[in-house]
């Protein structure tokens, strides 16, 4: 079957109203049957309770609680790298942005500029520099840490579709990750400005960040904008910035000259959180641009 075919079902489900009523039951304290549809969970995903801070199922009254557990001390160190790994899951796709556009999956691209909620002159700062796209499993921990350190300057909330974003959907769903409800963070990092885009997705129920709470619902039909000012919200490197209540992606835009990927890196591998994503180019490399090769 090909892949257009497998999402089509997709299209017409009801996944606004299939999202809510997720959401809801997920924020809900059922008791013992909250704590039964944790353990079918863990071993449905074979999620590894030995690495978080509460291994204990009964001690989670909701499913967003168990869903975003936080980790015992020292689970993730943090790698000696410019640019750190900010969540655990898989690479999608990673590289260069030809002209403004990245690469969705193979056939598919989509731009800067729809990414960010069609704001052209944020998308231009971006020009000839790099992405990474890191896909979140059921299984994975689902809080998104900052890679290096930044200074929140605004953060929109721009209301779309929730299509699932596992790797089948990203190949048979054209301009998907510019498609789907998402959260936009806009920072500044001692290497220029930096976005990272968490992108909702058919039966997340919220996306949350440190500084604003949850920021959907609700899910009203027009774009939402924040503004930061200067020390308003700054982030440490490998500080917790926000949590998926249900999976998702994260999307990083990097400017020009700013990355020089991991070289270990290649779609589909795993990754986990705080390991070395890149790191600032060598000055004497010149005008060698990083990331320029795309992930195979």
């Amino acid at each position: 079957m090909s892949d257009r075919l497998a999402v089509l079902p997709q299209y017409l489900l009801p996944k606004r109203a299939l999202t809510r009523l997720v959401g809801a039951q997920a924020r809900r304290d059922g008791g013992r049957f909250t704590r039964a549809a944790i353990r079918r969970f863990i071993a449905r995903y074979g999620v590894d309770m030995r690495e978080a801070a509460e291994a204990r199922v009964d001690a989670y009254a909701t499913f967003n609680d168990f869903f975003t557990r936080a980790l015992k001390p020292g689970a993730r160190p943090l790698a000696e790298a410019a640019w750190l790994c900010p969540v655990d899951g898989a690479i999608s796709q990673f590289g260069a942005l030809d002209g403004e556009h990245l690469l969705q999956a193979k056939g598919h691209v989509y731009t800067a500029r729809a990414l960010v909620g069609g704001d052209a002159e944020l998308a231009a700062r971006f020009a000839g520099g790099s992405f990474a796209t890191l896909y979140l499993s059921p299984k994975d921990y689902h809080r998104i840490h900052m890679p290096c350190r930044g200074e929140l300057r605004r953060m929109i909330h721009v209301p779309g579709d929730l299509f699932s974003v596992n790797p089948v959907t990203a190949r048979g769903v054209p301009g998907l990750f510019a498609r789907n409800e998402r959260v936009v963070c806009v920072f500044d990092t001692a290497a220029g400005p930096f976005v990272l885009v968490l992108v909702g997705a058919t039966i997340v129920g919220s996306m949350a960040t440190v500084w604003h709470g949850v920021v959907n619902p609700p899910r009203p039909r027009a774009a939402r904008s924040w503004q930061y000012g200067p020390g308003e919200v700054v982030l440490e490197r490998g500080a917790e910035m926000g949590r998926f209540l249900l999976g998702s992606t994260v999307v990083m835009l990097f400017p020009a000259g700013a990355i020089r990927f991991n070289p270990g890196w290649a779609p589909g591998r795993a990754i986990r959180m705080g390991e070395a994503m890149g790191e600032a180019p060598d000055p004497a490399a010149g005008s060698a641009r990083p990331g320029a090769t795309r992930g195979p």
